[in-house]
This record gives structure tokens, C-alpha cells and sequence, in this order.
């Protein structure tokens, strides 16, 4: 049997801009990406604290160390800058996988720098 466990969370990202004329997903400062394991074109669920929002899409890498969190496409109807978000990353685990399981949980301020 197979369990779909959170593997990855970014906690308490605070969008810097958001872009309706583009296609879709959620771009992400590279930087915070490859700290939480999260790959480009990976598939991530958001909530919005701000407003109760939740949804998916898929994440893009945005420029390192540039704090970028942005809402594209529809996406951008989400949410607005100034808003905090969760970004979850699941991952389907075996039983015996789940023995050595724990998920990376990266914290940012409120300026998108990793403070844990």
C-alpha cells in the first residue's frame, strides 16, 4: 500500500507579485526551491492564510535569492501581493519508506529568506 504523505511545506511565503497574462503555476525563488526539494514543474498545493484560498498548480523557478513568490495565470485571481501562502509538496511512500520518513519544512520571513 501506498500513502501520500506531505514531503515538502514552505511556511508562511508572502507573495511578491502575481501576473495574470501568463499561462499558469506559481513561480518560486530558485533558492527556496531546491531548500524545500521541490523540483520545477513539480505539481504543489497552496493555501492562502489571507483568505482561506486553497488550490494547485505546478511551481517555476524564479531568480536565486531574489524572494520571488509569484501567482501566475489564473492563479493570480488567488491572491494578492502582501498575502501569505503554505506551499505543499506530497509524495506517495511505501510502508516501509515511511519508517525513515520526515518532510523538509522550510520557514521564511516575511522578506522570503529561509530562517529555519
Amino acid at each position: 500500500m501506498l500513502r501520500c504523505m506531505l514531503r515538502s511545506k514552505i511556511h508562511m511565503a508572502t507573495v511578491t507579485d502575481s501576473n495574470i497574462n501568463y499561462e499558469g503555476s506559481l513561480t518560486v525563488d530558485e533558492t527556496i526551491l531546491i531548500s524545500a526539494g521541490i523540483r520545477p514543474y513539480e505539481q504543489v498545493m497552496i493555501s492562502n492564510l489571507n483568505n482561506g484560498e486553497r488550490f494547485e498548480t505546478y511551481v517555476i523557478p524564479g531568480k536565486k535569492g531574489s524572494g520571488t513568490i509569484c501567482l501566475n495565470g489564473p492563479t493570480a485571481r488567488k491572491g494578492i501581493t502582501g498575502d501569505r501562502i503554505i506551499i505543499f509538496c506530497y509524495e506517495y511512500y511505501t510502508e516501509d519508506e515511511l519508517k525513515k520518513f520526515s518532510p523538509k519544512i522550510i520557514r521564511l520571513n516575511s522578506g522570503n529568506k529561509i530562517i529555519e
